[in-house]
């Protein structure tokens, strides 16, 4: 008589063994997906917050360099640079000399556009002075580029403050009366000059967007800060 080795625990012994491993494959190939899927996705939130924290740095800093003080964007700011600036007048910068001299120099206009003038700058990164300055001291400022805005008795107090306010947020500008001017307001950068009517004329801006550290500066990035108060 024939008969089969295998009993029929041994082949329920068999089949167990066959879905125990079977069932320990698709475990372990479930938890291989698993751990992937929150590795990649922590590696994904990872990136994000570090790709936002560089973003936010950057703009940050963009924000800090390339901010408008005179409330300009920097397109507006270019298309105000772009054209003329109406009844403004211009000395040949060739014909400005650039010496440092010990003393006072008789300037041909008031305020002086540039000349020779005295070693030490007025510091003038939106400096707003109460009182009138030297002119040589003021000439040096114009000739690293910055603008002079200068007013007589004839600006009413509001037109004073506000371009006092404008000034107070604009580097490489500076601000003080100046009694023997003509006009009640006016703007001087080296070689160039215009009165305006009045504080919120358009053509202050324009000036300060063209002549800022335009290209009439003698010194282009020459500091305005670090000379003298006054």
């Amino acid at each position: 008589m024939s008969f089969d080795s295998r009993t029929p625990v041994d082949q329920t012994h068999g089949a167990d063994g066959a879905r125990t491993r079977r069932n320990r494959v698709v475990a372990i190939g479930l938890g291989a997906v698993v751990v992937a899927g929150l590795l990649g996705f922590g590696t994904y939130t990872l990136l994000e917050r570090t790709a936002s924290k560089d973003s936010g740095a950057a703009s940050g800093t963009q924000d800090a360099k390339q901010g408008e003080p005179t409330g300009q964007t920097g397109q507006e700011k270019q298309e105000s640079a772009a054209g003329p600036v109406e009844g403004e007048k211009t000395w040949d910068a060739k014909k400005l000399t650039r010496d440092h001299v010990a003393t006072d120099v008789t300037y041909p206009m008031e305020p002086p556009v540039g000349g020779n003038h005295a070693q030490a700058w007025l510091n003038c990164d939106g400096v707003v002075y109460e009182k009138a300055v030297r002119d040589v001291n003021a000439v040096h400022a114009l000739e690293h580029g910055a603008v002079w805005v200068t007013y007589n008795d004839r600006a009413a107090d509001a037109e004073v403050r506000e371009l006092a306010s404008r000034v107070g947020s604009t580097p490489y500008t500076l601000m003080s009366p100046y009694p023997g001017q003509d006009g009640a307001i006016m703007l001087t950068a080296w070689g160039k000059q215009v009165t305006v009517d009045s504080a919120d004329d358009r053509r202050v801006a324009q000036f300060l967007a063209k002549y800022v550290q335009g290209a009439q500066t003698p010194e282009p990035g020459a500091p305005c800060t670090g000379g003298i108060d006054g």
